[in-house]
């Protein structure tokens, strides 16, 4: 579905064709792709195998009947195409059109794009999936909203990540902090998402909602991933971190909410274990260090084994894992102390 919302998305060559079709008032039945399936449902009409052209679309449109594109739309390959699908297959559908477009749909695997002539509405079926496109200025008004609701929760994320790396400088993590962070990144996350499928939806005129989102949610990914290996309860260099972040995205947003629900998917027991103590493994606190790579990060965290252990480790104890020399030592340890003197002080001033 993500894909064909691509493909009709304003500022597309299809998305142009199909609003002539609505201008024009008729209907229109468009089928992207053609395979055995398609050909043993359809009688009658005309092979064309032509470039695609909006003004085409609209023409062919008039006739009764399917017009059969191939998948990326830049071949407008029959025109007036009878489509007679299993018509045992369940659809709620009403209408002739709308009806043919979901069995087609459901029988072929491929997407099919009903124009309503009536409703003036276009419809995307994809498999079991129907979406309805809206206008520009209705999902603008939604992702505006979301994006206004993303800037408070990303900004309680900041809060409460600043809070957890304090807590980590000073040895005093529990559960329910570790829990707090978690829970926000996956929010945080979960609305991201929403309005990634407004851009997509939005087509060219989503180009700076893109931007804004970039801006807002730029290093949570990774953020999310770190959190979960500095306390994930099992070796952080096996599934255990990508299993985690998947049983917190089955989580409903209903569940979300709940501190214990979340401690639970994360590994880190349940409700009567909130104010247990917790120490991290540094993964944060290192990957905040500038132009240090990953495998360092992780031959550091593997020889040290705790942040506190890494806090005061001396310069000679840094040289001593491997790809770690002076130069490299020296900028670990005044970056780690820099980060601890800053975090301290937010939280303190």
């Amino acid at each position: 579905m993500r894909a064909t919302m691509a493909s009709v998305a304003p500022g597309t060559v299809l998305r142009e064709g199909l609003e002539r079709i609505l201008r024009g008032r008729t209907g229109a039945l468009i089928v992207l792709g053609s395979d055995k399936t398609v050909d043993a449902i359809s009688t009658g009409g005309f092979s064309l195998d032509v470039p695609f052209s909006a003004t085409g679309l609209r023409e062919l449109a008039k006739m009764d009947g399917a017009i059969i594109l191939d998948p990326d739309a830049s071949l407008i390959a029959s025109a007036a195409v009878h489509l007679m699908p299993d018509p045992t297959i369940a659809t709620e559908e009403s209408g002739t059109r709308h009806r043919t477009a979901d069995r087609v749909a459901r029988q072929t695997g491929l997407p099919v794009i009903s124009v309503s002539q009536s409703m003036q509405t276009i419809a995307l079926y994809v498999g079991l999936q129907r979406h309805v496109l809206e206008g520009t200025a209705a999902i603008l008004g939604r992702a505006n909203q979301a994006l206004a609701t993303l800037e408070r929760y990303k900004l309680r994320l900041d809060e409460v990540s600043g809070s957890l790396s304090a807590l980590e400088i000073e040895d005093l993590v529990t559960v329910r902090d570790v829990a707090a962070v978690v829970q926000r990144l996956e929010m945080v996350s979960r609305i991201a998402t929403e309005i990634e499928d407004y851009v997509l939806e939005l087509g060219t005129d989503g180009r700076l909602l893109s931007l804004q989102l970039e801006e807002l949610v730029t290093g949570v990914d990774v953020e999310r991933d770190l959190v979960v290996r500095d306390y994930s309860p099992v070796d952080p260099s096996g599934s255990e971190p990508d299993q985690v972040l998947a049983m917190l995205g089955e989580l409903s947003s209903i569940e979300l909410v709940d501190i214990a629900t979340v401690t639970r998917a994360a590994g880190l027991g349940g409700a009567e274990q909130l104010d247990i103590a917790l120490s991290p493994r540094g993964f944060r606190l290192l990957a905040k260090v500038p132009r240090l790579p990953g495998t360092v990060v992780d031959r550091l965290v593997e020889h040290f084994g705790s942040l506190q252990k890494l806090l005061t480790a001396t310069i000679e104890d840094l040289q001593i894992v491997e790809g770690v020399g002076e130069l490299r030592a020296r900028s670990v340890r005044e970056g780690l102390s820099r980060l601890a003197e800053s975090s301290i002080l937010e939280r303190y001033v």
